[in-house]
């Protein structure tokens, strides 16, 4: 009976620590609710999206007195603010912004005008998207729940080694293997589909989610090192399980993949550490009239 029991307080702390991570997470969606001229205007507006298609903004508004426009432009660009209205299909306020490679991110504000006021839906801070690519079910589903699993085990690892008569050695086995498997196996290959690289922690960049995937994997390899001899090593059990709780804490994507802009000239896409060219951007159309077409269309590989 108490082994079922810190089986599911372990879950729940899990469980926890998942739902903190998502909601805190820089990809995240922006939610709330704004008032013009006593018309309450909720809204959603998405900071991840997959970069095979454009994003369309969706404002519920059925007041068809209400109108607004999106401004936009590439983060951390020298590129200036391009504005587009928002199109009334309806009840809904509606705009197209232009997909971005993957990992690149545009900044964005949505304005709603009435009458003589108008409000912004974020105040003067944009939002920021990050595109992606999109990663095959088969891949991604195993390394959540392969991920889950790890810390789940690490969590139950660390409750057991409280227990003076228990010997935490199997579930020290069992985290580490399910760690190595779903954070440096299956995670470069999601992040490979998603942002066209493996791996861009350390040493070769400063990737949050990679960094603390390792930190936590070599706190795991010491703590199963430790227990080496049937010894129960309680103390680097308890470290590498709070070690991998803390990190699983911080918000995914914090520090992410990110395509600089700073290095390209002003309005153009064009990648010169990357073995492609990508058609360039040009933001003076509006979205909605800007012939997109899939993003692989473009490469050009060398």
């Amino acid at each position: 009976m108490k082994n079922f029991l810190f089986w599911v307080l372990a879950f729940l702390i899990t469980a926890g620590a998942a739902v903190y991570q998502r909601m805190t997470g820089p990809t995240y969606p922006v939610r709330g609710t704004i008032v013009i001229q006593n018309n309450g205007i909720d809204f959603q507006l998405d900071r991840s999206h997959e970069t095979l298609q454009d994003y369309r903004i969706h404002i519920e508004a059925p007041n068809p007195q209400i109108k607004g426009s999106v401004e936009f432009k590439r983060f951390k660009s020298r590129d200036e603010w391009s504005h587009i209205p928002l199109r009334r299909e309806g009840t809904v306020l509606t705009a197209l912004l232009p997909y971005q490679p993957p990992a690149g991110k545009l900044a964005y504000r949505v304005i709603l005008i009435m009458q003589d006021e108008e409000v912004s839906l974020t105040g003067e801070k944009p939002v920021v998207m990050r595109f992606k690519g999109a990663v095959p079910g088969w891949l991604l589903i195993p390394h959540v729940i392969i991920m889950f699993a790890a810390m789940l085990f690490s969590t139950r690892a660390g409750i057991e080694a409280f227990r003076p008569k228990k010997n935490p050695r199997v579930l020290v086995i069992w985290t580490t293997c399910l760690l190595f498997m779903g954070g440096m196996i299956l995670g470069p290959l999601v992040q490979k589909y998603a942002f066209g690289a493996l791996w861009t922690g350390f040493p070769f960049g400063t990737d949050l989610t990679d960094n603390k995937t390792l930190i936590a994997m070599i706190g795991w390899i010491i703590a199963l090192i430790a227990c080496r001899k049937e010894k129960p090593a309680r103390g680097w059990v308890i470290a590498a399980a709070v070690l991998l709780l803390a990190v699983y804490l911080l918000p995914h994507s914090l520090l992410g993949s990110e395509l600089d802009y700073s290095q390209l000239p002003p309005n153009s896409t064009e990648i010169s550490a990357a073995p492609f060219i990508i058609k360039p951007f040009d933001p003076i159309h509006h979205a909605e009239n800007i012939d997109f077409i899939p993003i692989y269309a473009y490469l050009n590989y060398s």
